[in-house]
């Protein structure tokens, strides 16, 4: 049922056609593009799970082209994760990568037009970056710091942008920047000045840059899909008179 839902949503992309949905745009967006990329026209109705393809290219929404792919990322972050900054045992990164490249619930999702393999490619973006940032605590406001500090709100925004369950990791890293906030208080040594850059920098990097991803996410959602479609009627007049098919577009709206 799931992969109908959001190969409907790719398609209204593909269409530009409007539509109300709980998730937010990121995801969908990817699989539409993915399907455009890949040669698909979105006339697939997606009306009740189970209905065969036929002519229609799929493939690029379903597999090859993002949801295998990004599934196929999953190990290395993972070993990334775990044999480069937590336990440094190579064993260990390898068994963990080993079970997650042969859960049978990965295996599955990578095989269907869903957003949960794109929001596991952001959530563990988000812990890798985390952990890598953490290991540039002793050079502080080096390239690699901001590098890192950086990559983490942008996957903040990704996991956000994919699924609202994406708030968990930005739970996980608020925690993480205030431990290290907090530590970096209690260094006697640090001159309040220079916590003050400390704190900027995690603001800029970890709540603004984050917050404008979101909001450029539903910027480019809303300049995309200008036609009338299933939804608009829960937007105001105003809205609808702004999307070409609808009974109000072009119609004069007083404020």
């Amino acid at each position: 049922w799931d992969e109908t839902h959001f190969g409907k949503m790719g398609s209204y992309y593909i269409n530009r056609t409007f539509f109300f949905d709980v998730h937010p745009p990121l995801g969908k967006m990817l699989i539409g593009l993915a399907g455009y990329l890949s040669g698909y026209d979105g006339t697939f109705p997606f009306q009740k799970p189970g209905d065969r393809y036929e002519q229609h290219n799929y493939i690029g929404m379903r597999g090859v082209r993002l949801c295998r792919l990004v599934s196929r990322w999953l190990a290395f972050l993972c070993l990334s994760i775990q044999m480069l900054e937590l336990s440094k045992s190579l064993p260990a990164a390898l068994l963990t990568a080993f079970i997650l490249i042969f859960d049978t619930g990965c295996i599955t999702l990578s095989q269907y037009i869903l957003l949960d393999p794109i929001l596991m490619f952001f959530l563990m973006g988000a812990v890798l970056s985390m952990v890598k940032c953490n290991s540039c605590a002793d050079r502080p406001f080096s390239a690699s710091w901001w590098f890192w500090l950086s990559l983490t709100g942008v996957s903040l925004a990704g996991a956000m942008g994919v699924k609202f369950v994406g708030l968990f990791v930005v739970l996980l890293v608020g925690l993480n920047t205030i431990y290290d906030l907090w530590d970096l208080l209690g260094n006697l040594s640090l001159s309040l000045v220079m916590f003050g850059k400390h704190l900027l920098a995690r603001v800029l990097c970890l709540i603004v840059l984050p917050l404008a991803l979101y909001m450029a996410m539903f910027a480019v959602h809303f300049a995309v899909l200008n036609r009338s479609g299933p939804g608009d009627g829960f937007f105001s007049s105003a809205f609808q008179s702004q999307l070409i098919g609808n009974n109000l577009h072009n119609v004069s709206v007083p404020e």
